[in-house]
């Protein structure tokens, strides 16, 4: 039996997922980083995602370093990576990790990247194999399901991606880990979503110290 297509992602109360976006160069290198545009954008990231990094998942799996807080923050973020057979993501998503990731990149299964340009899979230490696509959302999500067999496929990111596959019809369910955050401007989640065909149902609701974790359904309209 196929498993879902999902997608996870931390959001600002205020709809944001990213900040304004700046060059990925600059951001991952020693010369940009001393830039004011690429300082806020270091900031507004890390205010965002400041729920995840103190996780022993988060540290295991970036390579961050031992130890780490456990409880249902952990807990979640664990479970969204073991449910996971398989990652589909766009270029530039992959431009940035490819930067950032550590060589044992952390996904450890096969991952898709939707682009406009043939390129051979690029094989990582640790079980991650990326897999390049060049004709499209439908095609990558039909690889990443045959890839991941009964578990479950994750739209990656970014924003872009996730919302041709939400515009599509292809999402079967979704969290968003709610930060305490406001950004006032930035890449929104659902800037341009087709909400006449998207009806959500609310799946659970579950609250930390640090985030609230919502869970939808999406069910067409």
């Amino acid at each position: 039996m196929a498993g879902k297509v999902f997608f996870s992602v931390t959001m600002s109360l205020d709809g944001f997922i990213a900040p304004e976006p700046v060059p990925v160069e600059d951001v991952f290198s020693p010369e940009g980083r001393s830039d004011p545009r690429v300082q806020r954008w270091m900031t507004k990231w890390s205010q965002l995602q400041a729920w995840a990094f103190p996780q022993r998942f988060f540290r295991e799996n970036l390579k961050l370093g031992e130890g780490g807080e456990e409880g249902l923050d952990n807990d979640i973020a664990r479970a969204t990576h073991e449910r996971t057979g398989a990652s589909v993501m766009g270029r530039r998503m992959f431009d940035a990790g490819e930067l950032s990731w550590p060589e044992d990149a952390p996904f450890h299964t096969p991952v898709f990247v939707v682009t406009h340009e043939r390129r051979d899979p690029w094989a990582r230490p640790g079980g991650t194999t990326f897999h390049f696509v060049d004709d499209g959302i439908e095609t990558a999500l039909g690889r990443a399901r045959e890839a991941a067999g009964d578990r479950d496929v994750r739209i990656a990111g970014g924003a872009e991606t996730i919302l041709e596959y939400v515009n599509a019809g292809l999402i079967d369910e979704f969290s968003i880990a709610l930060s305490p955050v406001l950004f006032g401007s930035g890449i929104r989640l659902f800037e341009g979503v087709d909400a006449d065909r998207v009806a959500l149902e609310q799946v659970r609701s579950e609250p930390s110290s640090r985030v609230t974790h919502l869970t939808y359904a999406v069910h067409p309209r």
